[in-house]
Order: structure tokens, then sequence, then C-alpha cells
């Protein structure tokens, strides 16, 4: 097991990453605390996991419930969150209760957004079952729900107690769900390290066959940048936002298309090459680095052909982000391989780029 820490002050917590972790009832020490413990995890993790982390939390002597969500991210919303307030209150939970949240990004961000909201916050723990989630959202802090005009607009940032990532829960993921996580795993050595980004592309065999040596390498190295960019800037202030390299596109993506037609991991790789060529327009990226990190994207089988929506509807859906400022679009681009910033793009250029894309 490997353990660093992301360092927040009086609120820093560690990030357990190694096998069989789940079964290990001292990582969960924070637990000891509450007076009930409550898991929330969705109808696919529950069958797998949920009994298994039931059985490691009753040894600390706390009573323990499970709440069970509808999986998909098209359920990221008011009306599943307030599932989980439902049991909390019906069963008498209080200001000491714990949550963890067992699963992917959808349930860390539910989950977390739940703990930041109930009686003004409770803690919570992060057990990712995705290999999205134990690179990215489980890392950080940004809770959340989607709403239908825009990709977790609504939410609150929420430190987790401890973040506990078992990398033999990759094991029974789907390809699919495997190569979204990988696209999270190139976006941290695309923006920070372009050494990381080099073993990506030497190991992507490796990657995809979910060799553990490989994900133990690829987990601890995304979380090790995550985990300096958070500790720099919590709330997203400046270098955080870098973090969302792929990611203007990418939702754009997935709320045109609808949530869930596309995972957001295939969105944000496919984002990810119209932001390589953004930075190529800008005269930032050559047109070798661009088609190296698009070959890439596309060797862990992720789509690097965005949907059709047209230049106006795309350029609507991505007013609606975060990184927007008195209506300026912001953007990740890159300067180089291996560093990022955040520039104002004419909307000319970005219909540019959406045309080169084949978006338009």
């Amino acid at each position: 097991m490997k353990t660093l820490e992301v360092d927040l002050g009086s609120r820093s917590y560690p990030i357990h990453i190694g096998t069989d972790l789940i079964e290990q009832p001292e990582l969960f020490d924070a637990c000891k605390q509450a007076t009930s413990i409550y898991i929330v995890t969705n109808t696919t993790v529950a069958p797998l996991y949920a009994q298994r982390l039931t059985q490691t939390l009753a040894k600390l002597g706390k009573p323990v419930r499970t709440i069970t969500l509808p999986d998909g991210e098209s359920y990221k919303d008011w009306q599943n969150l307030q599932l989980i307030f439902d049991e909390l209150l019906k069963h008498g939970a209080d200001r000491q209760t714990m949550l963890v949240a067992l699963g992917g990004g959808v349930i860390g961000d539910m989950t977390g957004f739940a703990a930041a909201s109930f009686m003004r916050g409770i803690r919570f723990i992060q057990v990712p079952t995705t290999l999205l989630a134990q690179v990215d959202s489980s890392v950080g802090g940004k809770t959340g729900i989607n709403h239908p005009l825009g990709k977790n607009m609504i939410g609150a940032f929420h430190q987790p107690v401890a973040v506990i990532a078992d990398l033999n829960t990759l094991k029974t993921l789907p390809p699919r769900e495997l190569s979204a996580g990988l696209a999270e795993v190139i976006k941290h050595g695309a923006i920070a390290d372009a050494q990381f980004l080099n073993w990506i592309e030497a190991n992507a065999k490796s990657l995809l066959a979910c060799d553990t040596e490989a994900m133990a390498h690829a987990v601890l190295r995304s979380c090790e940048i995550k985990s300096a960019v958070v500790s720099a800037d919590e709330r997203e202030g400046g270098i955080r936002a870098t973090l969302n390299f792929g990611h203007t596109f990418g939702h754009a993506i997935e709320a045109g298309m609808g949530y869930g037609k596309w995972l957001h991991g295939e969105a944000v790789g496919c984002g990810m090459v119209m932001a390589a060529n953004l930075s190529y327009r800008l005269n930032q990226l050559s047109q070798a680095e661009v088609d190296r990190l698009t070959n890439i994207i596309k060797s862990v089988n992720l789509p690097t052909q965005p949907p059709k929506f047209g230049a106006e509807r795309y350029l609507e859906l991505m007013q609606v982000d975060k990184k927007t400022e008195g209506g300026q679009i912001r953007y990740v681009v890159l300067e180089h391989i291996g560093n990022a910033q955040i520039k104002n793009v004419s909307d000319a250029l970005v219909i540019e780029t959406l045309i080169a894309t084949g978006a338009i």
C-alpha cells in the first residue's frame, strides 16, 4: 500500500492506494468517532462490494446501513440526491454520522454533496471503485450534481477525511469504463508531467489489460499530481482550473448528447483532442504534438471524433461552464506537453477548432 497526503492544514487527509483495502478496518479509523455509518452506493457496485465493506465497518462497533441509488450519470440529480437525505432523516442520522461513498464519480460527487449539505456538513470517506474516480473525482473535495443546462453546476467544496482506492475493484470494470478512466490519467500527463505521458504511451496495452503494477503506478502518479494542485489551490482560484483540460469541450458533449450517452471520460478524451487542436491554433502546440496526443487517446479506445452539434450549439453549451467569467469562456490549453494554462479565446478561433475536429 502507498499513502499520500492532500495537504490542507487541519483538513489534510490521506489517500491510500493498494490491493484488498476494503477488508482493512484500520483504514477506516475515522469512523470510530461516528454515531452511525451509511454506505452510499449504486445498483451495480452494491452486489460486488457493499457486503464486504459492511463487514469491515461493522468491526468498528458502529451501526452500518446501506443506501443504494440507481447507476448512471443521468441519475446525478436533485431527485436522487433526495433519496440520501430521506434515508438519513428516516433513521435518525445526526452530525456525527459518517457517510462512505462506495462507487464511481457519480456516487462520490453525490455522497460528498449530501455530506456537505446534511445538517450543514458531516464527514465522509471516499472509496472509489472506478479508475476515473480513483485518479480524479475522489480527490480534491469537488462535490455536486448536474443540472439539465450544465454539468456539476450545483455543488460545494467539501473534502473527505480519507480516500481509500482499492485497486482490486478495477478488475470488475467493463472495458469501456476502464478506458474512460484512462482519459483522466492521460490528462494528468498532458497538463503536468511529460515523462508520465511518455510512460502512458509506452504502457497503454498493460493499462487496458488492467495490469496491477501498471495501474498502481497510474493511480499513484495521477493522485500525486492532483493532490499537489489541490493543496496549492483548493477552490480553483488559479492553477486548479488547469485540471479541467478537455472538460469545457467534454462537458458540452455530455450535455448536448444527454447525460449518460457518452461516459464522462469518453467526453473528456474527445475534449482533449479539441483542446489540443485549439492549442495548435494559438501557436502553442505543433501539429505533430496534437497528432501524438490524439493517437494516445485513440490507443486506449476513447473516441476522438466529436458529435456534430453545430457552432452555435457548442458555444451555447460551453457558456454554461464554471470557468466562464463575465460571459467570456476561458479555455484550458497546452502551452506545451506537460504544461497547461487558461486563456480567453475568440469565438472565431473556437469555431475554427470545431471545423477542424469535425464537430460542425
